[in-house]
Parts: structure tokens; sequence; C-alpha cells
């Protein structure tokens, strides 16, 4: 989360790196034990950096729930109990969303006279030792938030010089996760700001995953590998389809540097939240999922709609996310007026495909995706399985694939060459 009275610093020198999809065969990841080789080679992961923290964290994205979309400052620790709860009681819990991630808002405006932070005695009169007791109680792991900056975006203590300190105090706590943001930052360059973080997380003995929302300002993508699990390549989204389009183009430029062990991060999800049509949330979650972004959901989950609750338990959709392969979905061809008919795709395990066609315009059309714009030879037979529909669409495709897409909808199938065993998604 940003802070809106400042403005963040002018970013330094950067290397020109490429990262244009380049036809070559599709690495191993470091963390990834299996020798398969998938089914198609268009999907360049050759940037993917080598996993430092080695704590074993993030083979997949993470997922769970984070307080700010929703609730911003108005949090307290009865809502992060109550969250808890609707995560267990609704069966969310059991799909994977299992880190409850206190954002900003949570510590008192000043440090103690020892220089140590502080829950606010008015939300968090427990603290956080108690609160993180009660949601591992549940199966859960807690998150909590700080900033590599004097102060975090709301204006309460920052880590940065207290890295140390903090990180002993989250562990003391059983803290499980850190969002680490990008505010008051003296106009120190993040690469400097957020490895003292690492280290010192890695230093607590405890494991703890390690997030970075460093807004791409420095384009993270680029040495955040090195530092952390999760890395944000964009500036903060708002629950509106302008925002959400915008920022999946974004993060897509970046997709050759993810991987099991740490991921690009496009931020949270605002489905449910009220500010986008069925069909644009439906769309916003299939291509968070194709991403491999982290699935973080950011509505209030004590009272969800039916078509949110849908949508964020499509658990083939979720297990697109959570692919061991973990290569990230990216556009690969568009088309039409302004480029609105497009085609995103990556590659899963079991020699699968998943693609996404998305009608980025008004209005209902027709959009066809030809196998060599998947990586696929045009003879090859592809059955084809409609993701949403939870049902079969075709048993043997050849050479293309078209469907009726709602304007600002999409459709997702899993697409599964002839010669391999239908999984059993």
């Amino acid at each position: 989360m940003k802070e809106k009275e400042k403005e963040p610093p002018a970013p330094g020198p950067r290397q020109n790196y490429s990262v244009a999809v380049t036809a070559r065969v599709l690495p191993l990841h470091p963390y990834l034990k299996a020798q398969e080789k998938p089914i198609t080679n268009i999907f360049d992961t050759s940037k993917y950096g080598i996993f430092q923290l080695g704590n074993g964290l993030a083979k997949t994205p993470q997922m769970g729930w984070n307080s700010w979309n929703f609730f911003a400052c108005d949090i307290n620790e009865d809502v992060i109990k109550e969250t808890a709860d609707a995560l267990v009681s609704t069966g969310l819990a059991k799909l994977g969303y299992n880190y409850v991630n206190i954002d900003d808002c949570w510590s008192e405006l000043v440090r103690d006279s020892k220089g140590q932070l502080v829950p606010d005695s008015k939300t968090f009169p427990s603290g956080i030792k108690s609160l993180a007791d009660y949601v591992h109680s549940k199966g859960l792991k807690l998150g909590i938030y700080s900033d590599a900056g004097a102060f975090t975006c709301q204006v309460r203590p920052g880590s940065l010089f207290h890295e140390s300190d903090d990180a002993k105090l989250f562990a003391s706590w059983g803290v499980d996760y850190l969002k680490y943001d990008n505010c008051f930052n003296l106009g120190i360059e993040p690469e400097k700001r957020y490895p003292p973080m690492r280290d010192a997380l890695n230093a607590t003995g405890r494991t703890i995953f390690y997030s970075l929302c460093e807004w791409g300002v420095h384009d993270p993508a680029l040495w955040a590998g090195q530092v952390g699990h999760s890395w944000r390549t964009t500036d903060d989204i708002n629950d509106s389809w302008a925002s959400m389009t915008t920022i999946a183009d974004l993060n897509d430029k970046w997709a050759p540097y993810a991987g099991p062990g740490g991921w690009n991060d496009p931020d949270m999800l605002e489905v449910g939240n009220g500010g986008m049509t069925y069909q644009e949330y439906r769309a916003h979650f299939s291509i968070w999922a194709l991403m491999k972004a982290p699935l973080l959901i950011g509505c209030d989950v004590r009272n969800m709609t039916s078509e949110t609750y849908e949508i964020i338990t499509n658990e083939e959709v979720i297990a697109v996310n959570q692919d061991p392969l973990g290569v990230q979905g990216r556009k690969v061809y568009s088309y039409g007026p302004d480029d609105s008919l497009q085609v995103w795709a990556g590659p899963l395990s079991g020699q699968r495909l998943a693609v996404v066609l998305w009608n980025r315009g008004s209005k209902t059309a027709t959009i066809t995706t030809k196998w060599d714009v998947l990586g696929l030879e045009s003879s090859m037979s592809v059955s084809i399985k409609d993701l949403w529909k939870h049902e079969y669409v075709s048993k043997n495709s050849v050479a293309s694939f078209g469907a009726r897409v709602d304007g600002h909808g999409c459709e997702m199938y899993i697409f599964t060459p002839s010669t391999v065993t239908h999984s059993a998604f």
C-alpha cells in the first residue's frame, strides 16, 4: 500500500534486460524435481533468478487474505479472528487460502521507550502473539505489515534501520509472513533497503514469507528473486476494470522472471468489493491465476455474495495457479479493435496448457486461437476442458479453437494433447 502524500524516488539506472519471448526449451526451475519437459517451448523462463532465501517457501504462489483492500485502517483483532473463522467455515482454508495478513495500522504511532514496535492498545489490546496463537489454532498462518522506510504509508513506525529488532519481534510473536512496503524511504534505493530485512528474517530461525511491496519502481523482477518470495511489479490496484487491466499488462512483461520460490505480484484481489461486474471479476481471478500471481483475497470474507464465493472457490482455476511447474502464463496473441481480443496462455505440468480467451472490449465477440500461437503443432489433437463450466467442450480439436466471450469477460480452458492421459480435473 502506497502513501498518497509523497512521490516515490526517481528510478535509478536500470540494466537493459530483454524480456522478449523466445523459442527455446523451457529449463527446469530450481525447485522442480520432476524431469518433465513442457509440451510447448515458447514460454521463456530463462531470466528466472535462483532463489536465495532457501527456506522452502513459495514453491507455488501464496494464497490467503489481506485486510487492506476492504478495511484499510479500520482493523482490529476481532476482525482478524472473525476472518480466520470465516476462512475455515467457508472452506476457503481447505482450498489453500491459509495466510491471514494484517496490513498497515496495527501498531501504535510511536515505538516504546526501548525502541520496539507496539501493537495499538485500542484495536489490538491482546497483542499480536495472542492473535497469532488464535490464527494458528485454526490451522492458518498470520501475516503482518511493515515498511522499508522511516514510516509506514499511514505514518506508523517503519522498519528501516530497525530490521534486526523488528524481525526478532515478529518471530517471537509467531508471525509467518511479512509484507514490506516502500513509503517514506528517505530516497535510498530499494536494492539497498530490502536485503537487510531478508537477512534479519533469516537470522531469526523462523520460516517467514517475505513479500516485497516496492511498487515496481526499480523493476524488482530484475533483482528481487535473490531477496524475497514475491515482489510487487506494479502500483496499487483499485477496484476498477481500468486498474485491473492496466496492472495485468504491466505484470505480463516480467513473466520470464517468475518461478518456484519467487513470484511477480500484481497486487491483491479485488473480487467481491463491488467495483466490477461478475464477468470482470471472473476475468480478474482467471488472469491472476494464470499469471501465477499471489491469490490474496481482498474482500470481507465474513459477508460474501454467492457470486464472489463461486469465483474464488473455483478449484480448477486455483489448480492452474498452484501448478508445480510454476511457469507464469502470459499474453501470447491479441487482435481486433484496440487489440481487445486476447489469448493468454501458459504451460502446466502433465504436458498441458492453460488458455484464457479474454475479451477486453465491451461487446460479445468470438475469440479464436491457432495452435502455432500456443506453441503446438497444427496437426495435434487436443481435448479442451472449460474451467468455468466444469465440462469438456471438445475431445479432439485440431489446428484452432474459438469461443464466444462476453464483453469484459473471459473463458478459461485446459488443453490436453491426445497423447497425454487426462488429469483428474
